[in-house]
C-alpha cells in the first residue's frame, strides 16, 4: 500500500517534521470504536430482556435471536474490510459504517417509542402475552440489519486505522534519532495501542451498561436507545474533525482477487516441476510496490503446491505483452496466500472463546433474574449490569498489564513485552476454562437452593441466593479477555500482509461471528438431544440443566486449548525482506521471531 508520505526530507536531506499519525490521532480515532461499543452494548447487553418481555419471544428463541444478530454483526466486518482493502481506504469505509449505524440506531429508537410495533402490554394469567407480529419483528430486525451493516465498515478498520499511525516511517524516525532500536520502539508502541483499543472498548461497554441499561429498565427504551445514538452522532463529527491528522494509507486493489489469482495460477501450472532454487520464481518489485511498502514476503517451503504460481512460461503474458496475473504471480503475492492459510488454524482456536462467553449474555443474565438482586434495602441491580464484572476484569487486566505484568514477565523472559502474543493467547484460553467451570458449579448451587426452597415450579419467584454468587465466572471471563483477546488481534494484525490488515481484523470479528453462530448450534443441538429426558434448556431454568451445558462447554474448551497448542507448534512466521539504509542491499529477517520463540530463534515457544 501507499500513501502520501507524512514524512518528507528538505532540500539538505534532513527530515521534515512529522506532523501526521502518532498517537494524538487516537482520541479521533478511539471516540468512534467508543461509541460503537457504547451502542452495540447498551443495547446488545439487555436486549435478552427487551425481546422476551417487550416483544414477549420465548426464551431460546430470544437467545439464538440475540446470539444470530450478534453473530451477523461479526460477519459483515469481512465486506467493510473487502471494501476498505480494494478500493475505499480505511477512512472513508469508517465514515459509511457510521453512518449505517447512525440509522440503525434510529430505526431501534422508533421501535421502541412507536406503541404500535410493540405488542401490548400483559399480565399472565389474567392477560396473556402476545408474542410480536411479523411486521414488529421486521422493524426491529431491519434496525438490527443497519446496525449490523455499521458494524462492518467500523469494526474491521479502526483498529487497523489507528495501527497505521505508527507505521514504517516513525520506525525511521527512531533510528535516525536514538542510532537504532526503531522497530522494538514501534512494536513497543503497538502494542500499547492495542492495549489502549481494548480499553478504551471495555470502559464504553461498562458505561453503557451500568448508564444505559438503567435507564433502559427504570426510565424507558426510547432513551434507552436514544442515548447511544446522540453517541454514535457525536463519535462521527469527531472523527472528521481529525481528517487533517490521519496517516490514510491508500488501498492497494482487492486483496482476496490477488490470492484467487495465486490459486488459479497455480492450479494452471499444476503439473509444472518446482525450480529446485527458489530464486528461479517470479519475482517483481514494481509491480509490488504498492502492497509490500514495509518490505516484501521471502518464499517459504511450506505450502509449495502454491509456489506454481510464481513459475514462469511462456504463456504468461497476454496478446498485448502485458503480464497475465490470472498465469503468473510474484512470490510476494504466493507468500500472501500462505501467510493467511498459515494464520488460519491459530485464529480458529479463538472461536470457542466466543463460544464459551455468549451464555453470558442470554442464559446467565436469566440466572441473574431469579435470584436475589438487592444491592441495598431499596435498590436492585439490573439483570443486564451484571456484565459490568467481566468489563471491570478486562478493564484491570489491561491496566494492570503493561504497568505490573510485563516488567514481572520480563525478568523471567527477557523479552521487551514480557510475553509474546502466541503466550498471551494460551494464557486466555486456559483462564477461560476456569470461567466456564466456575459458572456450572455456580449454576448448580443455584438450582439446589431452588429445590431445597420448593421453587423448581414457581421460576418467576426470587431464590434467596445472591446475584453476587455469578461474579467470579463473570470476572474470570474478564481476565480471560484480556488476555486472549488483545493477543489474538496482535497476532492477526502482525502475521497478515501488510496490504490485507483490515482483512486480517476482520478474521478477528469473524471469529466472533463464527463463536456466536457456534453457539446457536449449540444449544440448539443440546436442547434436540435431551427434549423429552429431563431438557437442559427451557423456559423454567429450575426445572433445566444448565450446569450441564455448562460443563458440555467447559470440555470443549479443554480440546479448544489443546488445538491451539498443537497449531502453535507448527506454526511458521512470516519472513520480510528489508531494505538497507542505501536502498540497494536487502537483507532477509523473520518478522516477529521473537513472538514465536521468545529470544530471536532460540527454542522456547510457550514453554
Amino acid at each position: 500500500m501507499a500513501t502520501t508520505p507524512p514524512v518528507g526530507r528538505d532540500r539538505d536531506g534532513g527530515r521534515k517534521k512529522r506532523k501526521q499519525g502518532g498517537f494524538k490521532t487516537m482520541p479521533f480515532i478511539l471516540v468512534n470504536e467508543v461509541c460503537d461499543r457504547f451502542a452495540t452494548a447498551g443495547f446488545g447487553a439487555n436486549l435478552i430482556t427487551y425481546l422476551t418481555q417487550q416483544l414477549h419471544l420465548p426464551l431460546v428463541e430470544a437467545s439464538n435471536t440475540l446470539t444470530n444478530f450478534g453473530g451477523t454483526s461479526s460477519l459483515t466486518p469481512i465486506l467493510g474490510a473487502l471494501a476498505a482493502d480494494s478500493f475505499a481506504g480505511r477512512f472513508w469505509t469508517i465514515v459509511a459504517g457510521s453512518v449505517f449505524y447512525q440509522l440503525g440506531m434510529l430505526g431501534l429508537v422508533v421501535s421502541a417509542l412507536l406503541p404500535s410495533l410493540r405488542p401490548g402490554p400483559c399480565s399472565p394469567p389474567a392477560t396473556p402475552c402476545r408474542r410480536a407480529n411479523g411486521l414488529q419483528l421486521a422493524v426491529l430486525y431491519v434496525s438490527l440489519l443497519f446496525t449490523s451493516l455499521g458494524s462492518g465498515g467500523i469494526r474491521p478498520c479502526v483498529v487497523a486505522f489507528g495501527a497505521d499511525q505508527f507505521d514504517q516511517q516513525e520506525q525511521e524516525d527512531e533510528e535516525e534519532h536514538r542510532g537504532g532500536g526503531g522497530t522494538e520502539a514501534v512494536a513497543g508502541k503497538k502494542r500499547q495501542y492495542f492495549n489502549l483499543y481494548f480499553f478504551t472498548m471495555g470502559f464504553a461497554v461498562l458505561l453503557a451498561l451500568t448508564v444505559v441499561v438503567y435507564i433502559q429498565e427504570n426510565v424507558g427504551w426510547g432513551w434507552g436507545f436514544g442515548i447511544p445514538a446522540i453517541g454514535m452522532l457525536v463519535s462521527i463529527v469527531v472523527f472528521v474533525v481529525g481528517y487533517p491528522l490521519y496517516v490514510r494509507l491508500k488501498p492497494g486493489g482487492s486483496p482476496f482477487t490477488r490470492l484467487a489469482q495465486v490459486v488459479a495460477a497455480a492450479y494452471k501450472k499444476r503439473r509444472a516441476p518446482l525450480p529446485e532454487d527458489p530464486r528461479m520464481l517470479y519475482r517483481d518489485k514494481e509491480l509490488d510496490a504498492l502492497i509490500s511498502t514495509n518490505g516484501r514476503l521471502l518464499h517459504t517451503n511450506q505450502l509449495t503446491f502454491f509456489d506454481r504460481a510464481a513459475i514462469v512460461t511462456p504463456g504468461d503474458t497476454a496478446g498485448s505483452g502485458k503480464l497475465d496475473l490470472w498465469r503468473l504471480s510474484t512470490v510476494h503475492r504466493v507468500e500472501e496466500l500462505k501467510s493467511i492459510v498459515r494464520m488460519l488454524p491459530i485464529w480458529s482456536a479463538g472461536i470457542l472463546l466466543v463460544t464459551a462467553g455468549s451464555h453470558n449474555n442470554s442464559f446467565t443474565i436469566q440466572q441473574a433474574r431469579t435470584m436475589d438482586r438487592h444491592v441495598t434495602q431499596h435498590f436492585q441491580i439490573p439483570p443486564a449490569t451484571m456484565s459490568i464484572f467481566t468489563t471491570t476484569a478486562m478493564l484491570v487486566t489491561l491496566g494492570l498489564y503493561d504497568r505490573a505484568f510485563v516488567p514481572l514477565a520480563r525478568r523471567f523472559t527477557g523479552l521487551p513485552s514480557g510475553i509474546t502474543y502466541f503466550q498471551r493467547m494460551a494464557v486466555g484460553l486456559a483462564i477461560s476454562i476456569l470461567s466456564v467451570a466456575t459458572a456450572a458449579l455456580v449454576e448448580a448451587k443455584r438450582r439446589g437452593v431452588a429445590a431445597d426452597h420448593g421453587l423448581l415450579d414457581t421460576p418467576a419467584t426470587v431464590v434467596p441466593m445472591s446475584v453476587f454468587w455469578l461474579v467470579p465466572q463473570y470476572a474470570i471471563h474478564g481476565v480471560a479477555e484480556g488476555f486472549s483477546s488483545v493477543g489474538h488481534m496482535e497476532f492477526l494484525y502482525d502475521q497478515a500482509p501488510e496490504s490485507m490488515r483490515s482483512t486480517a481484523a476482520a478474521l478477528f470479528w469473524l471469529s466472533a461471528s463464527l463463536g456466536s453462530y457456534m453457539g446457536t448450534v449449540l444449544v440448539t443441538a443440546v436442547q434436540s438431544a435431551t427434549r423429552g429426558s429431563g431438557e437442559w434448556l427451557q423456559d423454567n431454568i429450575n426445572r433445566g440443566r444448565l450446569d450441564a451445558y455448562y460443563w458440555l462447554v467447559t470440555c470443549l474448551m479443554v480440546l479448544n486449548l489443546g488445538y491451539y497448542l498443537l497449531c502453535f507448534h507448527f506454526y511458521t512466521m512470516k519472513p520480510l525482506e528489508v531494505a538497507d539504509d542505501d536502498g540497494d542491499h536487502e537483507k532477509d529477517c523473520e518478522l516477529s521471531s521473537v513472538h514465536k520463540n521468545g529470544n530471536g530463534g532460540a527454542a522456547g515457544g510457550l514453554v
